[in-house]
């Protein structure tokens, strides 16, 4: 493992300086002014594949050939999960990397920067954030997600889904007695570096990124520190961030803490770093999660609206930027379309207990704040709203390196404007490496099942960004398509042909189900029906194609361009996103002539959602006007 690692670090020092090399050729991005650039990485949920863990000999599955165990996922488990386990180690050290070679100086986790805050993965970050402060003079600036802390105290935990060997699930947990072994699972292991750190946990193993003042701030302060700018210093910064200074009361009778926190990077810029977790008592003795976001904060955690208008005033008059980062989005990260989703699919589907009510922008708006760096939801996305009172905000979702699309956020922020840059992660070093011992858990899998397992394809993958494609392919046919779509649209789009489903768009004679089976079970049907509605057609594809595609591709488009947003577009053909409009357009058009066909009616929700998702505000390389929050594509 040792040398692994020491190979590894090698690779990545010569990359580094090959990049410098690139870059150093290249003009900076905001020639015309005078900026500076913090980096978001969001949603690392790092899996320590390279840890250790106490109190056992167990080191993972041994990687054939070679000497070196790891400490991993199964591949069953991350194809039924929203994002990837045990690869995006080596994509969070690609990014690491790549910000090292762009220069880059100051770089923000919004929180999830762990899997679910235990001291083997706390402790396996805190290695790489220190290894690539010490050697690229980054520094680093993280806040709280929901998995760190997914709870507010430390809490016994484990998991069921680490790889054993001979491609066996393998339980670990961080107490006995917590979990029988099925039969075709093998003996737990205990160990307690993997139970669940609370608060202080997470603060004592980073708190030296942005959640404790450093002597070399200018400035540093939390909800509760009492100082102004100008009576600053190191001494009342370190009594303020006593953990026991940082509380307040979620209920009359329960204190929790709050570890936000401001810092001033340089003359221009402070940093606001935003708790947005939210854990209310259960009334069993434990909490509810923390997923809501910021509803709950507006309903339990006021105080951070008053301070972040206090922090706007004061930045205002010192000429300051304040720029605001947090786990959870601030606006709608849907495009605006979630009111058509919870219509097709139902209010308790697609995450749309997540989506943050419009009284959450109005709140931080009017307390001054302009830009908001958010993640959360593995998602590429940008939101803007301007309230009543003509104040503006814009909220940025950070995608994760854990996820499709992988790619992290740099914002070059200037004078009078800030410039929003999203970074592509598609080589990514040593991403194939575990991709033998998935082998052998498939071929476990194979042995012991009747039912279809997940598809070998995804270890064929020639990039990383190809890898987390695949992995979202599976996991809309494992999860998404059986957990969010209704029945009908379920049974009727995978199958379809993209050709039935034009004509099904533009037809007016007949119910739509009805006519789908005519051109489904008559011969030379669909060539007819295809030559009678010639003129409405109106159609960038050819039949011969359309009938090629089916619902199935629309489906993966239409969650291609959820994720991924901008990014996903140049994946998409030109004439196929043209089609989609093509569809939204007829199906709206039609919407009122049979009210009584689900499928219709279901078949134009969704068209309208894709079209929405098509259409949503830039959010790949854009500007955003630092007083009138416009937004501009670059």
């Amino acid at each position: 493992m040792k040398n692994y690692m020491h190979n590894l670090f090698s690779k990545l020092r010569k990359s580094v300086f090959l990049l410098l090399l690139a870059f150093w050729c290249i003009k900076p991005l905001q020639a015309q002014e005078e900026t500076t650039s913090i980096a978001f990485l969001a949603d690392v949920h790092l899996q320590d594949v390279f840890g250790k863990l106490s109190e056992t000999d167990f080191q993972g599955p041994l990687l054939p050939g070679t000497t070196d165990h790891f400490l991993m996922r199964t591949m069953e488990a991350q194809l039924h999960s929203t994002r990837l386990f045990n690869e995006n180690y080596f994509a969070f050290t690609a990014a690491l990397e790549d910000l090292a070679a762009r220069g880059i100086h100051w770089v923000a986790l919004p929180g999830d920067y762990t899997d679910d805050g235990q001291p083997l993965n706390l402790k396996g970050l805190y290695r790489l954030l220190r290894t690539f402060e010490t050697q690229y003079d980054l520094r680093f600036f993280i806040t709280t997600g929901n998995h760190d802390p997914a709870v507010p105290f430390a809490t016994p935990a484990g998991k069921t889904d680490f790889l054993g060997e001979n491609g066996k699930p393998q339980p670990v947990f961080s107490e006995e007695g917590m979990y029988t072994p099925k039969a075709d699972e093998h003996p737990v292991i205990v160990s307690p570096d993997i139970a669940k750190m609370g608060y202080s946990g997470v603060l004592d193993a980073l708190g030296s990124f942005g959640f404790m003042p450093r002597p070399e701030y200018a400035y540093w302060a939390t909800p509760f520190s009492t100082y102004t700018p100008m009576e600053y210093t190191y001494t009342k910064a370190l009594q303020a961030a006593n953990l026991k200074e940082r509380q307040y009361p979620v209920t009359p009778d329960t204190l929790l803490p709050d570890l936000s926190y401001v810092v001033e990077l340089n003359k221009d810029i402070w940093l606001l770093a935003l708790d947005g977790d939210v854990f209310v008592p259960d009334g069993k003795g434990g909490f509810e999660g923390a997923g809501t976001g910021y509803n709950r904060v507006l309903s339990h955690k006021k105080h951070l609206i008053a301070w972040v208008e206090k922090l706007s005033k004061q930045a205002d008059a010192l000429g300051k930027k304040l720029i605001a980062f947090s786990h959870f989005p601030m606006i709608d990260f849907n495009d605006d379309a979630s009111g058509q989703i919870e219509a097709l699919m139902g209010a308790n589907k697609f995450q749309l207990y997540r989506v943050p009510d419009e009284a959450v922008a109005e709140a931080f708006a009017d307390a001054g704040l302009k830009i908001h760096v958010g993640g959360h939801m593995h998602i590429n996305d940008t939101g803007r709203r301007t309230t009543p009172a003509g104040n503006t905000l814009i909220n940025i979702q950070t995608p994760s390196p854990a996820a499709y699309f992988p790619a992290y956020k740099i914002l070059h922020i200037g004078e009078t404007g800030v410039e929003v840059e999203t970074v592509k992660l598609n080589k990514v070093t040593g991403f194939k490496t575990l991709f033998p011992l998935y082998k052998t858990e498939y071929r476990h899998l194979k042995q012991i099942r009747n039912s279809e397992v997940w598809n070998p394809a995804i270890l064929e993958v020639s990039d990383y960004n190809a890898y987390t494609a695949w992995h979202l392919r599976e996991l809309i046919r494992l999860r998404f398509l059986p957990g969010d779509f209704p029945q009908t649209l379920r049974n009727f789009l995978p199958e379809m042909s993209l050709e039935h489903l034009l004509l099904l768009a533009y037809q007016t004679q007949e119910e739509p189900e009805t006519y789908l089976k005519r051109l489904q079970n008559q011969p030379g049907f669909a060539k007819k029906e295809w030559k009678r509605l010639q003129p409405q057609r109106n159609t960038p594809l050819k039949r011969s194609i359309l009938k090629k595609l089916s619902g199935a591709d629309l489906i993966y488009d239409f969650y291609r361009l959820r994720g991924g947003d901008d990014l996903a577009k140049p994946y998409i053909t030109a004439n196929q996103l043209a089609l989609y409009e093509h569809l939204y357009k007829s199906f709206s058009e039609n919407r009122d002539k049979y009210p009584n066909s689900e499928l219709g009616q279901q078949l134009q929700l969704l068209m309208h959602i894709l079209h929405r998702f098509h259409n949503g505000q830039p959010s790949d390389h854009f500007k955003i006007d630092w007083e009138t929050g416009k937004l501009e594509r670059l």
